[in-house]
């Protein structure tokens, strides 16, 4: 079990037609300050069992796992019955 968990309350979307590639950031609000990272380091703490993360959805916790396509790791939500786009539905992080 990882030894921290953050919640994903935004992202940020690169131009792309693949639902497996379009997200580029991840990010939230934790102890008051924003933070946000790229797709591929949360990939990366999420595999080396260093982060948790999570989305809420409608009140519910949903854990936000590494998933691969074509070859391709993405970030997606566990199966939890609501829309399988839970993290692409998030609304867009600030940009710093």
């Amino acid at each position: 079990m990882a030894t921290k968990s953050a919640q994903i309350s935004c992202i940020n979307k690169r131009e792309h037609s693949s639902p497996y590639e379009r997200i580029e950031y991840v990010g939230g609000v934790s102890g008051g300050k924003r933070w946000r990272i790229t797709e591929n380091e949360a990939i990366n703490y999420i595999l080396r069992d260093e982060w948790d993360f999570f989305v809420s959805v409608n009140g519910r916790t949903v854990k936000v796992v590494v998933s691969q396509h074509s070859g391709h790791r993405y970030l997606k939500t566990e199966a939890d019955g609501f829309a399988p786009n839970n993290l692409l539905n998030l609304t867009e992080c600030p940009l710093y």
